[in-house]
């Protein structure tokens, strides 16, 4: 299985990672504010089909190592971002809108047990390309960071990982 996401359509990317621990704990760090905050973005989420929730990211707080975005991604990491819950299956499935309000993109979280692991499949789809560029790079960094916070390591700088991802991204994404 290789770490990168795969397009698997036009417009749409998936990344599939196993993740130490069980399928309860991983579906917390998806679900919970406080653990998500440590790996993407902190922000209540109702759990029921419908609810709206906000996002709040800072990219460099995900790490000790505190490392600026490149010039190319300045002013990028910080943000809030609106979301609905699409799909809530605890502890299996959860599906949400992502980005633009009026023609939101759609990320869905499948977790299947796997001895006392997990197999995480990530699919965000209805991404247009320009944001494809940003989201793979993105997915991967931040998959990355949840896999040495679950397995007690200190997660490496945020951008420094996303730079280095970025060129392979970008020559992937047609």
């Amino acid at each position: 299985m290789s770490d990168y996401g795969k397009i698997t359509e036009p417009a749409t990317i998936r990344f599939e990672r196993i993740l130490p621990g069980p399928v309860e704990l991983v579906w917390e760090y998806l679900t919970d504010s406080e653990k998500r905050g440590r790996w993407l973005a902190s922000g209540a989420m109702e759990p029921r089909v419908g609810s709206s929730f906000s996002l709040s990211y800072d990219n460099e707080k995900l790490s000790p190592d505190r490392v600026p975005p490149s010039e190319k991604y300045k002013g990028r990491g910080r943000a809030t971002s609106q979301h609905r819950v699409m799909r809530f299956e605890p502890p299996r499935f959860l599906s949400i809108t992502w980005g633009d309000e009026d023609n939101p993109s759609e990320v869905s979280f499948e977790l299947t047990p796997e001895g006392e692991q997990t197999r995480l499949i990530l699919t965000h789809r209805r991404l247009p390309r320009t944001a494809m560029l940003n989201v793979g790079p993105g997915w991967h960094t931040h998959l990355d960071i949840l896999i040495d916070i679950m397995s007690g390591r200190t997660p490496s700088a945020f951008w420094t990982r996303f730079g280095k991802l970025a060129d392979y991204y970008e020559k992937m994404v047609p």
